[in-house]
């Protein structure tokens, strides 16, 4: 009688396996998180800086000097233009949630601020603004702030509410 061979893995050569499997895992998972983290918060500083830049062109060139009081004005395109001052994926509404961060942007309306020209009425411009990020998820302790002054604020709690319009926040430090 011949013996057959037999092929293939035994019961405890794939339990050691997985095993491994799970202890890489475990070790690589926080890395993983801290990754995205960073991803997001990059993000998040990518989004200030593009409103930061959409706010200064909006107020040389189309509402005297006045700066846009939410992100939807922002993405009007000028007339004689079909590009607006910001990209879509921040101006479909006036609180946007984006990758990670809940992004805001506000500015106090001003009197004497005239008729922009991409239809916001009269007294709506602002003298300034402040535009947050703020984080979703609980875990992530990174919060971001950007105002008139042109410098982007970081922060381990919310830079949005206590930030002023113009000048340095009471909190926060800067990150340029």
């Amino acid at each position: 009688m011949q013996k057959r061979k037999e092929d293939g893995f035994t019961l405890l050569e794939v339990l050691i396996v997985c095993g491994l499997i799970g202890v890489l895992s475990a070790m690589a998972l926080p890395r993983l998180l801290m990754a995205k983290q960073a991803a997001d918060a990059s993000s998040a500083i990518g989004s200030l800086r593009a409103i930061n830049s959409s706010e200064l062109a909006y107020a040389s060139s189309c509402d005297g000097g006045f700066y846009s009081p939410n992100l939807t004005t922002l993405g009007i395109a000028p007339p004689g233009s079909n590009v607006p001052f910001i990209s879509p994926d921040l101006s479909i509404a006036n609180t946007v949630n984006k990758s990670g961060y809940i992004i805001q942007l506000s500015a106090t309306a001003f009197a004497a601020a005239p008729v922009s020209c991409n239809g916001l009425v009269a007294g709506a411009g602002g003298r300034g603004f402040k535009a947050g990020a703020d984080p979703v998820v609980p875990s992530n302790n990174r919060f971001f702030a950007v105002n008139a002054d042109n410098t982007i604020y970081e922060e381990i709690s919310t830079l949005f509410a206590v930030m002023p319009e113009t000048g340095i926040p009471p909190t926060g430090h800067p990150l340029e």
